[in-house]
C-alpha cells in the first residue's frame, strides 16, 4: 500500500467523486492512510470533518502562508483546540512563500505566523507540514531554530530546493515530500535530491489536486497516480517500486505517530 501524505480533498475539484474516492476508490487502487492538509482556516476545518468521515483520512490544520488573512488569534485558538482530535495528526501546511510578497513587511508577517504555527505545534506535541517557495534560506534558518529548541520533526512538502538543503534537514531528522514533480522534465534540481538523500528519509505526496504527473500532468491530480511517484522514485534510486512503497509507508508512520495502520 501506499501512504499519501499530501492531500486536498476538501478541493471543489473533488466536489463530484469525493465520496467515491474517499470510501473506496482509493483502497481500490493501493492507497492506505491519507492525510488532508489545510491550507485556509476554511480548509482546517473541512479537512477536519473528512477525518472525521472516513476512517482512512487524517486531517492536519494550518494556515497556508498566502492565507494572510486568516491569520488571526481566534483562528489559531480553534487550531490549538481541535489539535487534541485523535485524527489529527500534525500542523500544517505552514511555512514561508516568497513568491508573490516582495515587500519587507509581508515577509515579516509570514514568519511571525510561521514561527507562531511552529510553536503551536510544540504545545500540542504534534510534527510540522512545511511549505516554501523562493524562501529556502528563510525557512531553514527558522527550522534549525526551531529544531534546537523543541527538537521535533516534520515533513518539507513539495521539496524543490538542492540537494545540500536537502541534507541539512535530514541532518536534523526530517523527511522530504517527493511528488508528481519528480517526473517532470524540468525537475533536475529535485531529481539529484531524491539521488542524494536516503529512502528513509522520504514520503510520497501529491499535494492533489495540483502537480499531477507524467503521464497525466496537466490533469486533475489525486492519489491514485501516486503510483507514478513511486516509479520515478524506484528508478532513480535502482531498487524495487514494492521496496519504495514499503519504505516510505513506514516513514510516514514514523512521522504521523497517531495514524493507524492501514494496509
Amino acid at each position: 500500500m501506499i501512504f499519501e501524505t499530501h492531500a486536498h480533498y476538501d478541493d471543489e475539484k473533488f466536489d463530484e467523486d469525493r465520496v467515491e474516492l474517499l470510501s473506496h476508490l482509493l483502497r481500490e487502487n493501493n492507497i492506505g492512510n491519507v492525510i488532508n492538509v489545510g491550507a485556509s482556516f476554511r480548509g482546517c476545518q473541512d479537512s477536519l470533518k473528512l477525518a472525521e468521515t472516513y476512517d482512512n483520512v487524517y486531517a492536519a490544520l494550518g494556515i497556508h502562508p498566502e492565507e494572510l488573512e486568516d491569520f488571526t488569534e481566534e483562528n489559531l485558538s480553534w487550531i490549538k483546540k481541535n489539535a487534541t482530535n485523535p485524527k489529527v495528526v500534525a500542523i500544517g501546511e505552514i511555512g514561508l512563500d516568497y513568491y508573490w510578497i516582495k515587500d519587507d513587511e509581508g515577509r515579516a508577517k509570514q514568519r511571525l505566523w510561521f514561527k507562531r504555527q511552529l510553536e503551536l505545534a510544540n504545545e500540542v506535541d504534534l510534527p510540522v507540514i512545511i511549505h516554501s517557495r523562493d524562501a529556502a534560506e528563510d525557512t531553514l534558518n527558522t527550522i534549525v531554530e526551531y529544531n534546537t529548541h523543541y527538537n521535533k520533526k516534520g515533513i518539507i512538502h513539495c521539496y524543490s530546493y538542492s540537494k545540500e538543503i536537502a541534507l541539512e534537514y535530514i541532518k536534523m531528522g526530517w523527511y522530504i515530500g517527493v511528488g508528481g514533480v519528480v517526473t517532470f522534465k524540468n525537475s533536475k534540481k529535485l531529481v539529484e535530491a531524491v539521488k542524494a538523500i536516503p529512502i528513509e528519509s522520504i514520503v510520497l505526496e501529491t499535494d492533489c489536486p495540483y502537480m499531477a504527473p507524467v503521464p497525466h500532468r496537466g490533469e486533475r491530480n489525486s492519489s491514485i497516480y501516486l503510483k507514478y511517484v513511486a516509479e520515478k522514485i524506484a528508478e532513480l534510486k535502482e531498487m524495487s517500486v514494492d521496496d519504495v512503497e514499503r519504505i516510505t509507508y513506514e516513514n510516514a508512520l514514523n512521522i504521523y505517530s497517531k495514524c493507524k495502520r492501514n494496509d
